[in-house]
């Protein structure tokens, strides 16, 4: 007896239910609710034409609304006299102006040289809301270059706190960079273009890369970091200039040596997060551990981001624990900004550790006039708060950010250099 032909269902392997499925997937694909043109083109767009301007009295960088993506890059100066190290700043003011304009990408003339840039962002350069701030490590002012008598009166070293285990090769520097744009293309352009004009004064120490929720940029809302909780949610508004001369900016008023005037203290902090051990902790364990709805970022108790926690309507840590991280960095007593300093972390991703674990966690930025009472004091109100169980610092350092420029005719650090002439 000849044998039936098989139906395409059964040369194809698929059963008749499976058939059924696959037909009814295509059906609802079909069936679904087209995007209109100008939704779909809507969506698409990007724009990486906006600039900051480079030049005011404070650095960009600092109070600047945060991009998608950074780099830090540490470096420890090779040059042996003033005058080199004076070029070397001369230089970073040069590739900053340059780098944060629209620019034509420079073609070379001779093909048997090395291409006038990297090429990466095609032939006409937009800035792509680049920063690049520039701060000086404390190292920078020893004997080498006759600066002792001029460092920023609490710059230091940074120590190792209880919780902290510091890897030398992750820690100090003589200048560290912080490169910010809104994509890493632009990021590593910058980058680049820095490391070819300055290699021959300065080699690189060490370098990390972060990265913000697209999103939280686009939208305008508060970054949420690797454990899933808004980062930096109670940062002063940077458009009060008393508030921020308060808590961040060198002025006239300080104690600093004159120079200083329009810097500030920059903290860095590399730590590293132990996510597989957070994402089997309970929601309420990890509530509790900041204070907050993970959700909403509201203190707990409460409805939205920004309501006041009402630390006085809770006198015994009922409702926000004692020991959750908001109310021991900010426990607003006697005021509100007790931890006198703004935040601009980053989160980072370096691969796996040596044990397999997961390699991500948090690039913690803060600036502050004061190291002590910024960053240092706060610290110390969290050493032993139970979020340590799920990070470990691991690197970083104190650093002070240069006053900006308010001239083309001035480059960064000029003052500092000024100082130093007049001293001698």
């Amino acid at each position: 007896m000849q044998a039936k032909p098989k139906s395409i269902l059964q040369s194809s392997g698929l059963s008749r239910r499976n058939a059924l499925k696959v037909l009814a997937i295509g059906s609802a694909v079909l069936a679904a609710p087209k995007l209109k043109a100008n939704e779909n083109i809507a969506n698409c767009q990007l724009t990486y034409d906006k600039a900051i301007n480079y030049l005011g009295k404070h650095q960009a960088g600092v109070l600047t609304p945060e991009q998608k993506c950074a780099s830090f890059i540490a470096f420890n100066v090779t040059s042996n006299t003033v005058e080199e190290l004076q070029t070397i700043f001369s230089l970073l003011t040069k590739r900053i102006a340059y780098l944060t304009q629209p620019q034509q990408a420079s073609s070379t003339k001779n093909d048997k040289m090395p291409p006038a840039e990297s090429g990466i962002l095609g032939t006409h350069l937009q800035p792509d809301s680049l920063t690049i701030t520039v701060a000086l490590g404390n190292p920078l002012f020893d004997h080498r270059f006759g600066l002792e008598k001029l460092k920023p009166k609490y710059l230091s070293e940074m120590t190792s706190f209880p919780n902290d285990r510091l890897e030398k090769k992750w820690c100090g520097g003589d200048i560290l960079l912080q490169i910010c744009a809104n994509s890493q293309e632009s990021v590593i352009y910058a980058l680049r273009d820095i490391l070819r004009h300055i290699s021959a004064y300065c080699f690189p120490l060490w370098k990390i890369d972060g990265f913000l929720p697209a999103r939280a940029i686009d939208n305008h809302t508060t970054p949420i970091n690797l454990f899933g909780f808004k980062d930096g949610t109670g940062n002063a508004p940077a458009d009060d200039s008393a508030l921020m001369n308060d808590l961040i900016w060198i002025t006239a008023e300080s104690t600093e040596p004159s120079w200083c005037d329009g810097g500030t203290y920059q903290a860095v902090r590399l730590i590293r997060f132990n996510l597989e051990f957070w994402d089997r902790t309970p929601l309420e364990d990890q509530e509790n551990d900041f204070g907050r709805h993970k959700d909403s970022g509201a203190p707990i108790g409460m409805k939205n981001e920004q309501d006041d926690p009402a630390f006085e309507k809770d006198p015994h840590g009922d409702r926000i624990l004692f020991d959750s991280h908001m109310r021991r960095a900010e426990p607003r007593n006697p005021e509100r900004h007790t931890a006198k300093l703004r935040r601009r972390s980053y989160s980072y991703s370096l691969g796996l550790t040596g044990a397999g674990a997961l390699d991500m966690g948090l690039i913690f930025v803060s600036y502050q006039r004061n190291l002590k009472t910024g960053f240092i004091d706060t610290q110390k109100r969290l050493n032993g708060e139970p979020l340590e169980r799920y990070i470990k610092p691991f690197g970083g350092g104190y650093y002070f950010v240069l006053p900006g420029i308010e001239s083309t005719k001035e480059f960064l650090a000029e003052k500092l250099f000024a100082a130093l002439k007049q001293a001698n």
